[in-house]
């Protein structure tokens, strides 16, 4: 661009920005004389005329600007608003497209094609390219008054058009689901809520060993677990003798968490060495906790029924967890997917809560309950009264009595590899 046209041009733009219309017209009439062809005067020639509401002439102006310009999204984007102004969708369409097309990424052109497309009707195009606008300004500080605005109304609009979509699909799917094992409703039901943006599905996490191909179930079925209505009708048993045992045995209750000296703040800080979570183990990682397991004898009697993982040094643990009023388990994940963690509930105030994943249960006394614990989860008491649970540990369903033995030959091999590595360290 000559530098005095470029120079005309600047003054003109100004005294645009300036409000000085009428000076504006006359230093753009002289660009445009020097060089009728050049992009820019006739993009600004095309903005004078929408501000004044001249949108066929505006039309004009920025069509030619297109012409000699193709390249550039903003003269597409001003195009757009020209043949808005004409009411001409199919054009306004068009001219949003070449914008997009030129760069995914310009925000306002994913914006106003959404706009567009709810006005048009079309739901689901809204919706994607709302998406891509919602997507583009996620993680954007100090978005500006009027565009936070705009976006918030196409956030809205997506979960309403969602939630409606969602609504149709379930009614179209209602009868076959009523019909459905409870298995198949329970899964299902997560994959329509997965979906449709409801919840998350959340994967295993093991701190230690991870057993390939297991399904991450957050609560296990109770079919898997045939003995556990025997279970169940000894609670009242259970529970008595607990409280007994609070009673009468010294130092059964330990905090359930405690960690090493020196060890940095983190999520379980709050709750080391403190009885905010206590526990009165029966037995701990296998070994046997003989006071409680004494004044706990029917207790003893019916876990030792109980088709429980036995593993040197691991396994079975089972206590009594006690949560204070108030307080709350953070959410964390647990060891190994080859178990499953069965909770029998024996006290239970009201507002107390249990999450696994993405579904978060009341607890009910008497009504036990088998979940992976190496799926997100937490627990609270928000209640003024103390909750108990009866907690222990059995094979994750899913495993074979073969994968059990290996699984237990597999420990026992580690195991003793461990003890020669330490004789000869001596």
């Amino acid at each position: 661009m000559d530098i005095a046209v470029s120079r005309l041009l600047q003054q003109a733009a100004q005294a645009r920005q300036s409000g000085w219309v009428a000076q504006g017209e006359q230093l753009l009439a002289q660009v445009l004389r020097l060089a009728p062809k050049e992009p820019q005067a006739l993009n600004l020639a095309g903005l004078l005329a929408l501000d004044k509401g001249e949108f066929k002439s505006a039309r004009d102006y920025f069509l030619a600007a297109t012409a000699a310009d193709p390249g550039e999204a903003a003269l597409w984007m001003n195009l757009a608003a020209a043949e808005r102004g004409l009411n001409h969708r199919d054009a306004e369409r068009s001219a949003l497209q070449a914008a997009i097309d030129i760069d995914q990424r310009n925000l306002m052109a994913q914006i106003r094609m959404a706009q567009l497309l709810q006005r048009l009707g079309e739901g689901q195009g809204a919706v994607e390219s709302w998406g891509k606008a919602l997507a583009l300004s996620a993680g954007t500080l100090d978005l500006p008054p009027a565009l936070a605005d705009m976006l918030a109304k196409g956030r809205d609009y997506v979960c309403e058009h969602q939630a409606d979509f969602a609504k149709r699909i379930e009614t179209g799917v209602a009868d076959l689901l009523d019909q459905a094992d409870p298995t198949a409703r329970r899964r299902f039901q997560a994959c329509l809520d997965r979906e449709f943006g409801r919840r998350t599905i959340y994967q295993n996490q093991c701190s230690g060993l991870h057993y390939p191909f297991l399904p991450a179930e957050e609560y296990f079925d109770r079919h898997h677990f045939p003995w556990m209505e025997a279970l169940e009708a000894q609670t009242d048993i259970i529970r008595a003798e607990f409280l007994a045992m609070l009673a009468g045995v010294d130092g059964a209750v330990r905090p359930y968490v405690r960690q090493e000296p020196g060890t940095p703040q983190n999520k379980w800080t709050m709750l080391h060495d403190s009885l905010d979570w206590g526990a009165a183990f029966l037995w701990e990682y296998g070994v046997r906790n003989e006071a409680v397991c004494a004044a706990c004898p029917q207790t003893v009697a019916a876990l030792e029924a109980l088709p429980r993982a036995d593993i040197a040094g691991r396994a079975p643990s089972a206590f009594f967890s006690l949560l204070r009023p108030k307080s709350r388990i953070p959410a964390h994940t647990g060891v190994t997917n080859s178990r499953a963690i069965i909770h029998l509930p024996l006290i239970v105030p009201p507002d107390c809560y249990f999450r696994v994943g993405g579904e978060t249960r009341n607890w009910q006394e008497g009504v036990a309950f088998a979940f992976d614990d190496t799926i997100e989860h937490e627990a609270w008491n928000e209640s003024d009264h103390l909750r108990v649970v009866l907690i222990f540990d059995v094979w994750n369903p899913h495993l074979s009595l073969a994968e059990q033995q290996l699984l237990k030959q597999f420990y026992a091999a580690v195991d003793a590899r461990k003890m020669t590595d330490t004789m000869l360290d001596i």
